[in-house]
């Protein structure tokens, strides 16, 4: 295998994620304290290689982008994303892991 298709991973888990809750790249960017950029996240997205670091950038961003759209109740009951919950090379991915988030939107 050549060291491009070693990077790139295909579309991940976040991305289905996002859809779900109509996130686009800018409101992860718009929310992140730590210079996150569009790039970095459509890089996520489409499953190009990040590093641990950023993986978890992405991932707390990711969860205060949704954080502001919950409800005071939906807030009770959300699961904090990781990023081994988003990306299908990091370790621990589950492939079978189910998003207990899909019943608060």
């Amino acid at each position: 295998m050549n060291e491009q298709n070693e990077r790139n991973h295909g579309p991940q888990r976040i991305d289905t994620i996002m859809a779900h809750w109509q996130l686009e790249n800018h409101d992860l960017v718009s929310v992140s304290t730590e210079q996150l950029t569009h790039k970095q996240v459509q890089k996520a997205r489409q499953g190009r290689r990040l590093t641990l670091s950023m993986m978890q950038k992405v991932a707390r961003a990711l969860n205060v982008a949704i954080w502001n759209r919950l409800t005071s109740e939906q807030k009770e009951h959300y699961y904090e994303y990781i990023h081994r919950d988003l990306f299908s090379y990091a370790k621990g991915y589950n492939p079978d892991w189910t998003d207990p988030n899909d019943t608060l939107s």
